[in-house]
C-alpha cells in the first residue's frame, strides 16, 4: 500500500511537468490572476462618473457593488462540476474569454440593466476561476502549494492595484470618457486566454489519481498523514472547519468589496482629489503584492494560522478608526493598514489548500467556502451604500466595518486549526 501511495504521489509531481512546461503553467496562472479583480476596482475608481452617466442613486450604486459577491456565489458553486466535465484548464480558459467579453461590452451597453448584465458575464468568468485556482495549484504543484498560492495571490493583488491606480489617468488620456477607461481592461483579459488554450485540452488525471492525497512539502505540520483514498461521498457541510472557513471567507470578502467599491469615494468625500483617491485605493490594493507572497508561505509553515488572522484584524481595526477620525491627515497610513488587513484573502485561499488532504477535497472545500462566503458578503456593500445615503456620512458605514472585523478574527482562528475536512466529515 505504501508503495502504491508513493508511486501515485510521484505521478502527481511529474506527470504535469512532462505534459506541460512549468513556464507555460506559471504564465497562465499569473495572467489569469491578474484578471480576477480589475473588473471591480476599475469601476470603483470611476464609480462617481458611472453613477452620473447612468443616473444611479447611492442605494443603486451599493447594489452595483454587491453584484460581484452575488455572481461569485451563484456561479462559483458550478465550477467543480464544470471542471469534472471539461477539465479545469478549459473552464478557466472560458472564464478568461467571458471576462474579456463582459468588460468590452458593459461600458457601451447603455442603461443600468445592460451594464449590470455585462458585468455579470465578466464576473461569471471571475467566479469559476476564483474557485478553480486553488484546485489547479493543488493538482499541478502539489509540493509547492504555499509558494504557488503566493505567486497567484501576488499577481491578483497586482492586477487589483494597477486597475485602481491607472484607470483614472487612462480615462483622462482617452478624453475623459469613463466608457473607454473601463473598456481598456478587456485587452488584458483577452491576453490571458492565449496560454490557457493548450492547457484546455488536458482533461485531467484518472479518478484514482484525483483521490490520492498529495501532501505539500511546505506544510509538514499542517496536514495529517496521507491515506490511500478520499472518503467516499465527502460532505464538507459536516465539517466545522469548512463552516468556519466559509464565514471567514465571507467576512473578509465583505471588507474587500467595500474597500474596492467605496474607499476611493470615502477619500473623495473628505476632500481628496479624484486622482489621489485612486492612488490611495491602489496603495491599499498593492499591499497585497508582497504580502500575498509572504503570508501563504508563512501560513504553510505554522501549525495554526490564528496568529496571522489576529494580526491582520488588528490592522483593519486601526485603519477603519483612522478613516473615521482623520481621513485626510493620515490617509496614506490608513490605506496601508487596510491594505494589510485585506491580505486575509490570500490567507483564506491558503487555508483552503491546507484544510483538505485530496484534490477532490480541495475542489469541494473551495467551492463551498467561496460560494457560501460570497453569499455572506453580498449584503455588505449594499448596506454600506444605504447607510451612506441615509446618514449623509461615513461614520455608520465605518462603524459597521469595524464591528464585522471582530467575528472575522474569531472564525479565522477556528479555521486556522490543524485539521482536515475529510477527517471531520468522516466523524
Amino acid at each position: 500500500m505504501s508503495t502504491s501511495i508513493r508511486s501515485s504521489a510521484d505521478d502527481l509531481r511529474t506527470a504535469p511537468t512532462r505534459a506541460w512546461p512549468r513556464r507555460l503553467l506559471m504564465t497562465a496562472i499569473v495572467l489569469a490572476a491578474l484578471n480576477l479583480r480589475p473588473a471591480i476596482t476599475s469601476l470603483g475608481a470611476l464609480l462617481e462618473e458611472v453613477r452620473d452617466g447612468l443616473g444611479m442613486s447611492g442605494s443603486v450604486a451599493g447594489l452595483l457593488t454587491s453584484v460581484p459577491p452575488l455572481c461569485f456565489a451563484v456561479f462559483g458553486v458550478m465550477a467543480p462540476r464544470l471542471a469534472r466535465r471539461f477539465g479545469p484548464g478549459a473552464v478557466v480558459c472560458a472564464g478568461m474569454a467571458a471576462i474579456a467579453t463582459g468588460l468590452a461590452v458593459r461600458p457601451f451597453a447603455g442603461g443600468t440593466a445592460a451594464f449590470l448584465a455585462a458585468s455579470a458575464l465578466a464576473l461569471m468568468g471571475i467566479a469559476v476561476s476564483n474557485v478553480l485556482m486553488p484546485v489547479i495549484v493543488k493538482r499541478w504543484f502539489p509540493d509547492r502549494v504555499g509558494s504557488m498560492t503566493g505567486l497567484y495571490s501576488m499577481a491578483l493583488a497586482l492586477g487589483t492595484s494597477a486597475a485602481a491606480a491607472v484607470t483614472v489617468p487612462v480615462t483622462d488620456a482617452l478624453g475623459g470618457s469613463w466608457q473607454s477607461g473601463l473598456a481598456v481592461w478587456a485587452g488584458l483579459a483577452a491576453a490571458a486566454v492565449v496560454p490557457w488554450l493548450p492547457l484546455a485540452r488536458e482533461r485531467g488525471r484518472t479518478a484514482h489519481q484525483e483521490a490520492t492525497p498529495a501532501r505539500p512539502a511546505e506544510a509538514p505540520q499542517a496536514t495529517p498523514a496521507p491515506r490511500a483514498e478520499a472518503p467516499v461521498g465527502l460532505r464538507v457541510t459536516r465539517s466545522r472547519t469548512a463552516w468556519a472557513l466559509a464565514v471567514f471567507f465571507g467576512l473578509q470578502a465583505t471588507a474587500a468589496y467595500v474597500t474596492m467599491g467605496w474607499m476611493a469615494q470615502i477619500f473623495r468625500d473628505a476632500g481628496v482629489a479624484a486622482g489621489t483617491a485612486g492612488l490611495l485605493l491602489a496603495v491599499t490594493m498593492v499591499m497585497g503584492v508582497p504580502l500575498a507572497f509572504v503570508i501563504p508561505r508563512l501560513a504553510t509553515r505554522l501549525p495554526h494560522q490564528g496568529p496571522i488572522v489576529i494580526a491582520l484584524g488588528v490592522c483593519g481595526l486601526a485603519g477603519y478608526a483612522g478613516l473615521y477620525f482623520a481621513p485626510v491627515g493620515g490617509a496614506w497610513a490608513w490605506a496601508l493598514l487596510i491594505g494589510v488587513a485585506n491580505c486575509a484573502f490570500p490567507l483564506a485561499l491558503t487555508m483552503v489548500g491546507m484544510r483538505a488532504r485530496t484534490g477532490a477535497g480541495v475542489a469541494q472545500l473551495s467551492a463551498f467556502a467561496q460560494s457560501t462566503g460570497y453569499l455572506i458578503s453580498m449584503p455588505g456593500p449594499l448596506l454600506v451604500g444605504v447607510l451612506y445615503q441615509h446618514s449623509g456620512g461615513w461614520g455608520l458605514p465605518l462603524a459597521l466595518m469595524a464591528a464585522l472585523m471582530l467575528p472575522q478574527m474569531a472564525v479565522g482562528v477556528l479555521a486556522g486549526r490543524d485539521r482536515t475536512v475529510e477527517d471531520e466529515a468522516a466523524r
